[in-house]
């Protein structure tokens, strides 16, 4: 007798960071997947191990987070009245037999936003990096032209590191004017800790004439941590997508997006 396949489901969310610890649960502090667990535990009454396409840190948002955990789906109306107000699930849906969030994903997609004007906003605050200082937009194309292809992202994330493989895969890469706000889109097979925030710090140093193209060029060889720049705050990092085969593909194409004024889409 063959086995009955058994059930996956798979949950899109979003998220505003400010307030969490990351997404990974850990005692004694509030995470995204910690009060998401709680939530789903309640109306199910057994714990429940969520697996996600995109752990990020303390502080850093998401759009179009994905996550996936067995057993049947969720009331969406139920799950979102146990869950906290900056966390929101859309879908609560069956996934195919053998669904994995981070195993299944063939890209994901980040956005940082800069805030370029003078003054602050008070709106933007907690999600771009206000950055009023010099900006040669110029040399952040140059080096988002730089990025796709295979490189060695050694200088991007901690030293101190479980990493064991530091080449990624990136698809595509740009720098986005929309109004005031500049934003630097990224999709790659996967990441590194640290690895987007690390590489806007880096281009803004290049940006701001304290750094040359050359020198950034060479950081994508494998070069130590300590030659690349400072790593930008999490507050302008958003989550924007995971990409799925099912979906139409690995998310290559930097596209669509829900973004703080609803759906965007970065400009050609």
């Amino acid at each position: 007798m063959e086995a009955c396949p058994s059930v996956v489901t798979r949950l899109d969310l979003e998220y505003d960071g400010t307030r969490f610890f990351g997404w990974a649960r850990q005692p004694g502090l509030r995470t995204v997947q910690g009060e998401l667990e709680r939530a789903l535990e309640v109306l199910r009454g057994e714990p429940v191990d969520l697996t996600v396409a995109g752990r990020t840190d303390r502080g850093v948002h998401a759009w179009g987070q994905v996550a996936s955990h067995a057993g049947p789906p969720a009331d969406l109306r139920g799950l979102n009245a146990l869950t906290p107000p900056d966390l929101a699930v859309h879908r609560s849906a069956a996934a195919p037999d053998g669904f994995d969030a981070r195993r299944d994903a063939r890209s994901r997609t980040y956005c940082y936003r800069l805030l370029t004007r003078p003054t602050p906003s008070a709106f933007e605050r907690g999600r771009a990096l206000h950055w009023p200082r010099r900006l040669d937009r110029d040399a952040l194309h140059a080096c988002a032209a730089l990025l796709p292809g295979t490189h060695d992202f050694t200088a991007f994330t901690p030293a101190e590191t479980d990493h064991v493989r530091f080449d990624r895969v990136v698809l595509d890469a740009a720098w986005r004017e929309r109004g005031e706000v500049l934003e630097f889109w990224i999709t790659a097979d996967a990441f590194m800790r640290h690895m987007n925030r690390t590489l806007v710090g880096t281009m803004l140093e290049v940006a701001g004439g304290r750094r040359d193209l050359d020198g950034f060029a060479a950081l994508l060889t494998g070069r130590p941590r300590a030659e690349a720049g400072p790593t930008a705050p999490p507050h302008g990092l958003f989550f924007a997508r995971a990409g799925y085969e099912a979906d139409g593909g690995s998310g290559g194409e930097l596209g669509a997006a829900s973004g703080p004024a609803g759906p965007l889409a970065p400009a050609a």
